[in-house]
């Protein structure tokens, strides 16, 4: 797979790139696999909606005019970033951006549920953390809105990609209570996969593992161009998940129903019984993880590039 990879690069134009984790790669991917979907007068109008974004959000400044390549490959490159978005305004250096636009509990619906002698069972009287499922909805109605202008609608977009892809993310839906957990796992950021006493500085948990699953199964080689690397590993991901035999499974809308499916998959896939506590994940583990990893971000693309295709798509 990998020479697969190293092949279809070395035809790509060399740009400088930077890569990151889950949440850069993973978010790019679904972003490629959704713009695939989108018909030419789809494409339209979500970029022209994206470029009247809003001064202060600096979202339409990513659409760069500069260089040789055709508007078709700016816009690519474009949609594939503003996924992304919704983790660039984290950063503090920019206190108005953050103050404004940064919501951390709008990333994640997390359910909180305990084993129960091999049998997931839901925490009735606990209410899930964050807000992405009610979000979603909320955004696709604010994206249907024909009395609602461009401007109001660039966020709102932005957010919508971002967290559709969140949502696939197992553990961005599950909140696993244990006697080391009685208040739940945050999503597997306390559950431990690092040696018992390691320095905080070379600690990692459940939560880094899964989200930086892409990268470290598909090492990314800084000497190739970012959009090569990232049009490859989705268009690899599509060939294994064919939008023909996904499509009736889709559930279009129903965001509650993509939030059950990522927790049965966190209940399920992520934890495993052979998944220990302070122990490297086993080799199968790391396989059938990317596996599912790989499901996840095909079908998170193809619904975010259906919906819009339906609302914009005419």
């Amino acid at each position: 797979m990998r020479k697969k990879l190293l092949i279809a690069v070395a035809f790509c134009v060399l740009l400088p790139g930077q890569m990151l984790g889950w949440d850069d790669v993973g978010h790019k991917i679904t972003g490629y696999i959704a713009w695939q979907r989108l018909s030419p007068a789809a494409r339209e109008r979500v970029i022209k909606i994206l470029r009247s974004a809003p001064e202060d959000s600096h979202l339409a400044v990513y659409y760069q005019f500069y260089g040789v390549r055709s508007d078709a490959e700016k816009q690519l490159d474009y949609f594939m970033l503003v996924p992304t978005w919704a983790d660039i305004i984290r950063e503090r250096s920019f206190p108005v951006r953050y103050e404004k636009y940064h919501k951390s509990d709008w990333h994640y619906t997390s359910v909180f549920w305990r084993d129960v002698s091999g049998k997931a069972e839901l925490i009735a009287d606990r209410k899930p953390d964050g807000q992405a499922i009610e979000k979603l909805a909320e955004f696709e109605k604010v994206l249907r809105d024909p009395a609602v202008a461009d401007k109001d609608k660039a966020v709102p977009l932005a957010w919508f990609l971002h967290i559709g892809g969140d949502i696939h993310q197992p553990l961005h839906t599950s909140s696993r209570v244990t006697d080391v957990e009685p208040n739940g796992d945050v999503g597997g950021n306390t559950f431990l996969i690092s040696p018992q006493g390691a320095p905080r500085a070379e600690q990692q948990n459940l939560h880094w593992f899964w989200d930086s699953i892409v990268p470290r199964n598909i090492p990314y080689d800084f000497g190739i161009c970012e959009g090569c690397y990232v049009k490859v590993v989705a268009e690899m991901m599509m060939s294994r998940y064919p939008f023909d035999a996904e499509k009736a499974g889709l559930s279009l809308s129903n965001y509650a129903a993509w939030k059950d499916e990522s927790l049965r998959l966190a209940q399920n896939e992520v934890f495993r019984s052979d998944l220990k506590r302070f122990e490297t994940p086993s080799a199968d583990y790391r396989r059938n993880a990317f596996r599912v990893a790989e499901s996840r971000l095909t079908r998170a693309g193809y619904r975010m590039g259906e919906t819009l295709n339906g609302i914009f798509g005419n």
